[in-house]
């Protein structure tokens, strides 16, 4: 049996609305990593992403001691 990593950069932090979770997955962004090689203006344009997740996405990215792509 395959154990799904407990690190939090490898999920999508909780709090995240449904639309914006899809809107995430389905840009391939699957992990916090993957969120801080996007910019920010960048991730705005997704569909589902509003400024509530944007400043979740970016108080979990502080967190981990990441930060979105600079322009």
């Amino acid at each position: 049996m395959v154990q799904k990593q407990s690190n939090d950069e490898n999920e999508l932090p909780s709090g995240l609305s449904k639309p914006a979770q899809r809107a995430l997955i389905g840009a391939g962004l699957l992990n916090l990593k993957d969120i801080a090689n996007i910019r920010e203006d960048e991730l705005k344009k997704l569909h589902g992403i509003g400024p509530n997740a944007v400043e979740t996405l970016r108080q979990a990215l502080q967190e981990k001691g990441l930060s979105f792509a600079k322009k």
